[in-house]
């Protein structure tokens, strides 16, 4: 009897040892499961009114094509869209750089990341008069902004075209006080940005950010004699979610859809090189 039910012990232990290696064998593959994100079918994308809006409405379209709904929240201030990213109203915002984006989430305590370029957004120098940098004349005016963060863009741009040259380490924190070479003289001209697309005729150049050329009806082409590089971070628009939700399947068909050549199109026709996608 003993050693039937030791053999019956045996064989109990030998099953529960085989179920337990079975699971064990099966865990990761429904560990990976349950760690990867549902599908929604459904978001809404917050922007600001204007181009950033109307680049995601045409970016909604194309996600509609492949069984994405996009809603598409305009929103008129910099702060609330971050803040309603932040706080799960929206699912992805579209309208900022990444330093705006960092320097939210250091003063607000969140998790904001980016995952994907959207537009360019190029400060430029412009004039009526001149159509290179090196042809602005001994003693030109140039019209800069008068807000800390544009002005120091601003200074930093005219010493990129080799205009003048900036005490090392002031950065984006630069005003005309920090110009230690000056070449041809320049003089400095601080206006309201707003305003700055107006002094055009007054001045020999103005530094403009592109918001304010798009409204002014200014042209690059025509009128721009230096922009940003593509890759300085502050023109560079992108498409940001919470860093929590960065892996969601529905957010990277989005930024797809952003990224296509239908969008692509629709920005080259619509803003007639104002605006350029940050993808290509």
């Amino acid at each position: 009897m003993l050693k039937k039910l030791a053999i019956a012990s045996l064989c109990a232990l030998s099953a529960a040892a085989f179920i337990t290696g079975c699971g064990s064998s099966q865990k990761p593959a429904s560990s990976a499961a349950a760690s990867a994100p549902a599908e929604k079918k459904e978001i809404t994308v917050g922007a600001t009114a204007g181009p950033h809006a109307e680049v995601v409405e045409a970016a909604a379209k194309e996600a509609e094509k492949n069984g994405l709904k996009v809603n598409v929240k305009e929103f008129s201030d910099y702060i609330t869209p971050d803040q309603a990213l932040a706080d799960g109203d929206l699912d992805i915002v579209v309208y900022q750089h990444k330093p705006f984006m960092e320097n939210f989430n250091k003063q607000h305590g969140t998790h904001l990341t980016d995952i994907g370029r959207a537009i360019l957004m190029r400060m430029g120098i412009y004039s009526n008069k001149v159509k290179d940098v090196k042809d602005l004349p001994e003693g030109a005016t140039i019209s800069i902004p008068n807000d800390p963060t544009n002005e120091g863009r601003g200074l930093q741009l005219l010493e990129k075209a080799g205009v003048i040259k900036l005490k090392e380490g002031v950065g984006m924190k630069a005003t005309p006080a920090d110009v230690v070479e000056n070449p041809k003289n320049i003089q400095f001209k601080e206006i309201e940005a707003a305003q700055l697309p107006r002094s055009l005729d007054d001045v020999d150049a103005s530094v403009i950010t592109m918001n304010y050329v798009m409204s002014a009806g200014l042209s690059p082409e025509k009128q721009g004699i230096f922009l940003e590089d593509k890759d300085t971070p502050l023109a560079v628009m992108i498409i940001a979610v919470r860093e929590k939700d960065k892996d969601q399947p529905a957010y990277k068909k989005f930024v797809q859809a952003y990224q296509s050549d239908a969008v692509k199109k629709f920005i080259a026709e619509k803003y007639k090189g104002t605006i350029v996608p940050a993808w290509d």
